[in-house]
């Protein structure tokens, strides 16, 4: 079943902004990129030269995102693919859970089906620059290198983490301090691909974590995808 790292998660473990457009002085958009977000360009919300832009449109509302093609290339072009062939169109969030995740792209609805851009699994890309937090875009599959077309979102903050964990974990003193000011994942970094980030339409995401669930994590009402929209 394509799940985030498989059923099992650790809640104790687990766990703005405005849409800048790629226009405009492209030497201060990177400087920007490099100084606030330091190693972590996902930290930024500036859409740097080297980085793509999408908006998923959902009945909840929009959801900017910006894409690291340098980072993830695979993971990019099967997303970006994937939208523009309407793939995603429809397409329910079927696995929500508060104060973790938001899950879709199956277009079965199930959890269990979808199929990549290039008709098989591809694998993992694992960057030092990108890290799970929260509001970050990222690869759902069922164990190593099996990517296919779904995706989830890290909705977590950071109430559930401890810093004294995250530093005997070894993870950089960065990270840490983002995962600390900002909350996300840490324990499904180098677990699954992140390919992308929230810039704008987080409200958005935390409304969906908010909804109600039934078995399987499953929205009482559908949360869907109405359309991906990939900005040149």
């Amino acid at each position: 079943m394509k799940r985030v790292n498989s059923v099992v998660i650790s809640l104790s473990v687990s766990m703005v902004i405005l849409l800048t457009a790629c226009g405009g002085n492209n030497e201060e958009n990177t400087a920007e990129n490099e100084t606030e977000g330091g190693n972590y360009p996902q930290v930024s919300e500036m859409v740097a030269d080297n980085e793509q832009e999408a908006i998923i449109h959902t009945n909840k509302g929009e959801i900017h995102v910006k894409l690291f093609p340098d980072a993830a290339p695979l993971a990019v072009e099967n997303f970006i693919t994937l939208s523009e062939e309407n793939y995603y169109d429809g397409v329910i969030f079927h696995r929500v859970i508060e104060n973790f995740m938001i899950q879709g792209g199956d277009p079965d609805g199930t959890g269990m089906g979808g199929e990549s851009a290039f008709g098989e699994a591809f694998e993992d890309e694992f960057d030092d620059s990108l890290a799970h937090f929260r509001g970050a875009l990222s690869m759902a599959n069922s164990g190593p290198n099996t990517n296919a077309s779904q995706f989830f979102i890290v909705q977590a903050g950071p109430d559930l983490l401890d810093e004294e964990d995250l530093l005997a974990a070894n993870l950089p003193e960065e990270a840490v301090k983002f995962y600390m000011e900002r909350g996300g994942t840490p324990h499904l970094d180098n677990a699954h691909t992140v390919f992308g980030h929230v810039i704008d339409g987080m409200d958005v995401v935390d409304d969906i974590a908010a909804v109600e669930t039934e078995a399987g994590d499953r929205p009482v009402d559908e949360v869907i995808i109405e359309t991906i929209e990939i900005i040149e």
